[in-house]
């Protein structure tokens, strides 16, 4: 029998929730493209088939220094954003269900997360410290009259394999990231499937 026209009928609740701000995602976005501009410029100056490909090896340096240099000015802007300064303390927090997922994962096996994994929150913090200490080195690098040479042949190097090892991490980021469609949804859209979210990050309370 249906309901009197004057009866509400409560609407079906939503099967998505909201994972990140549109701040968020274009600081992710803005984030990204740096640093793929910075990784694809340093292939072309190390690798010779790039190089060769590619040549003009003057215009490449400098795009590598420009994008190096702008790459944390993301995330500084984002800093305005309210959700983008919860999560960067999110992510800074570890606790003890972290331990646990971290045991869990050399199980292969799922382990308790919130908002974010202890996996993520890794990355997230090993990326940060590389990035400075690359921007450190290349600045070294950049203005060698400033510099004594011991600097920055020592710059150089710390400079060159972080890079490799950067390249290296990125490309896991990058392979999980295609491995998890609703994880880049989230990204793209800032709304992720409320049962993936109760699945994968069991503590986390949207």
């Amino acid at each position: 029998m249906p309901p009197p026209p004057d009866t509400a009928v409560p609407a079906p609740p939503s099967t998505r929730v909201r994972r990140f701000t549109r701040a968020e995602r274009w600081v992710h976005r803005a984030t990204a493209a740096l640093m793929g501009v910075c990784v694809a410029t340093a292939a072309c100056l190390y690798l010779p088939e790039f190089a060769e490909l590619v040549g003009r090896r003057e215009l490449v340096v400098r795009i590598h220094e420009w994008a190096g240099l702008l790459l944390p000015v993301p995330v500084l802007a984002g800093l305005a954003s309210r959700a983008l300064r919860a999560d960067l303390g999110r992510l800074n927090r570890f606790g003890p269900h972290d331990r646990t997922w971290l045991r869990e994962a050399m199980r292969r096996r799922k382990g308790p997360a919130g908002k974010f994994n202890a996996g993520q929150k890794l990355y997230a913090s090993w990326l940060a410290g590389a990035t400075l200490v690359m921007l450190g080195t290349g600045l070294l690098m950049w203005f060698t009259h400033l510099t004594p040479l011991m600097w920055r042949t020592s710059a150089t190097f710390v400079h060159d394999w972080l890079a490799l090892t950067l390249g290296v991490v990125i490309a896991g980021h990058v392979g999980m990231a295609l491995a998890d469609p609703e994880s880049r949804t989230g990204l793209r859209t800032g709304t992720v499937d409320r049962d993936w979210a109760s699945e994968q990050h069991d503590l986390w309370r949207p």
